[in-house]
């Protein structure tokens, strides 16, 4: 695992509501515990601790206010399950999963959230019709993030 996808997972564990995360891979361990005051990043076996001075200052998130940050939304929401990116088709030379004023049925799949490698569908909760999309295709997207307004 290379050090930007290791800061790739502690911004996102910062910036999600998770409170430990641990991953395993090739004999790489990586656990974080959020706490109320710092994260805590756990050290292979056999490495010293580094100095708190020795770790590089992880630059803090700003929140871009998106369509859902506007005004008040009508309609059921369907949210995002988990944090990744969010991708409208299965490829990019497809066309996209659902648009604005298409009926869905329930369990219909809207779009794809990537998580770790890892492509998940995102099933509608509703039937209806979808009246917007609140994000942009390839936009990051956090757990509990409102994706979809179906009405």
């Amino acid at each position: 695992m290379k050090t930007e996808q290791i800061l790739e997972l502690v911004e996102a564990v910062s910036n999600s509501t998770l409170t430990e995360f641990k991953y395993e891979e090739g004999g790489v361990k990586l656990s974080l515990k959020k706490t109320a005051d710092f994260l805590e990043a756990a050290v292979p076996v056999g490495q010293d601790r580094p100095a708190l001075r020795d770790v590089p200052e992880i630059p803090e998130a700003k929140m871009v206010p998106g369509k859902e940050e506007t005004g008040t939304v009508d309609g059921n929401i369907v949210k995002s399950p988990l944090i990744g990116t969010f991708y409208t088709s299965p490829s990019e030379d497809a066309s996209p999963f659902v648009k604005i004023g298409d009926d869905v049925k329930e369990g219909q799949v809207l779009a794809i959230v990537e998580a770790m490698k890892l492509m998940n569908e995102i099933e509608s909760d509703f039937a209806g019709t979808i009246t917007d999309i609140l994000v942009e295709n390839g936009d990051a997207v956090e757990y509990g993030q409102p994706l979809f307004v179906i009405n």
